[in-house]
């Protein structure tokens, strides 16, 4: 079906993406409501800051969207890429000195750290959640600050243990442990057999954070408490850093440094058999025929659970944001009304591979999640992911906390032996209430 400019224009996106659908995703994605209209301004141009990609396919699927927005509107846009660690610190720089792109897709509760240098996207957010079924709640949280959408959630880029099952089962282990207490004693096994584990205990954006927050939650800690007082100072805390030393000491070397690309390079070599990520990892062992013994080995499971007694664990999240000081604020909107249409968002998803989880209900059906037996850790991401500013609210406080790595770098301190546990965690709480001023 042609998407044209007075279509897109009239705002009727929730038709337009019922017909074209046909029924394929059945339930609220196909609900026909009112969208708010928006017509780009005379001459617009758009620039989007995104992260690089993991899954090329989930690119090229963004790509599509876009060059489908130009042909309908003749608004061209402009797509910059930047690695995972610096989309952070460039957004930040846009927003206060009021130049760079108009739009960014950045991770967690980023927004949160200069709402008042965004565009209040609250009418097309609550628009587009009426239409398809709602948000989900941990992601809408990352995007609404006193109640209005400062950003729209993009998704959650799920999280899960990657493992190969023929080096697990000669570990000794038939069934991938379900308890923290069993996983240690697997990766103890697995040392002993040559074959370690490894997970991130470097500045990682997702997988150092995911790891880091599950080590916490799965023992009962938390960063703060409903009124945003810290509280990281804890037996729970104490518990979940002793645990983390024992795990350290299975872990292939050099672990301390390693960023985002780090565990999926080792896993892919063969240097460790177990870590966390997303399903990228999969993928990439899937288009290197070299690699074919790996992807057929490889299982994917959710992090185990702790003493808490119930599945906790962060899940990378990522949201859209207009600056304010864009020239195109009407054309900003329409590009992203264009592209939360269902059939385009699905379109997206499924380009994805499963590495990006829907951030809206109304598209939970999408075939993507059940193509594929190693897609099945990630299917629930967005439903079940715990936002880091737990257990109290998000804002600038806990946006800050994380973008300095408190939490990751107390890991870090104590299973390096650079500092005691005790001593790890009085500099976090030190650290973390130079963001919290209760």
């Amino acid at each position: 079906m042609t998407i044209d400019r007075r279509t897109l224009l009239a705002g009727s996106a929730g038709l337009i993406a019922a017909t074209a659908l046909g029924g394929r995703f059945a339930g609220p994605a196909a609900a026909q409501a009112a969208m708010p209209t928006y017509k780009p301004e005379e001459g617009a141009t758009l620039r989007v800051l995104r992260w690089a990609p993991f899954v090329p396919s989930e690119e090229a699927a963004w790509l599509a969207n876009t060059q489908k927005f130009t042909d309908a509107t003749g608004v061209q846009v402009r797509i910059d890429k930047e690695s995972w660690e610096d989309v952070r610190p460039k957004a930040a720089v846009a927003a206060n000195v009021g130049s760079g792109p108009d739009m960014v897709m950045s991770w967690f509760d980023d927004p949160q750290q200069y709402p008042d240098k965004l565009v209040d996207l609250t009418e097309l957010g609550t628009a587009i959640g009426a239409a398809n079924g709602g948000w989900y709640p941990g992601l809408e949280g990352y995007a609404k600050r006193d109640g209005k959408f400062i950003a729209l959630p993009v998704c959650a880029i799920g999280n899960a243990i990657v493992y190969r099952d023929s080096h697990m089962k000669a570990a000794g282990f038939q069934e991938f442990p379900k308890d923290t207490a069993g996983f240690l004693e697997l990766c103890k096994a697995l040392q002993a057999k040559g074959t370690p584990a490894g997970f991130p205990h470097g500045k990682a954006v997702g997988d150092g954070n995911n790891y880091a927050h599950w080590l916490l939650w799965s023992h009962g800690g938390k960063m703060v408490d409903e009124s945003g007082a810290v509280v990281i100072n804890s037996p729970e805390t104490l518990a979940a850093v002793k645990y983390a030393q024992e795990l350290y000491k299975t872990f292939i070397p050099g672990t301390e440094s390693w960023q985002d690309v780090n565990n999926n390079r080792a896993f892919l070599a063969g240097q460790v058999s177990l870590t966390a990520n997303g399903v990228s990892v999969y993928y990439a062992a899937k288009k290197d025929p070299a690699m074919k013994e790996i992807m057929d080995d490889m299982r994917s499971v959710n992090l185990p659970i702790g003493p808490v007694g119930e599945s906790v664990e962060l899940h990378q999240t990522s949201t859209l944001s207009v600056f304010a000081h864009t020239k195109y604020p009407e054309a900003a909107k329409a590009y992203l009304a264009f592209m939360y249409q269902p059939e385009n968002m699905n379109a997206w998803i499924e380009g994805a591979s499963a590495y990006c989880c829907q951030p809206l209900k109304g598209l939970e059906n999408n075939p993507v999640w059940t193509s594929n037996p190693i897609h099945a850790a990630y299917a629930k991401a967005s439903s079940t992911l715990r936002p880091n500013g737990y257990a109290g609210p998000l804002g600038a406080a806990s946006a800050g906390t994380m973008a300095d790595y408190v939490l990751v770098d107390m890991f870090a301190e104590a299973v390096t032996g650079q500092s005691s546990p005790e001593d790890a965690i009085a500099n976090a709480e030190r650290r973390a209430n130079r963001y919290y001023r209760v």
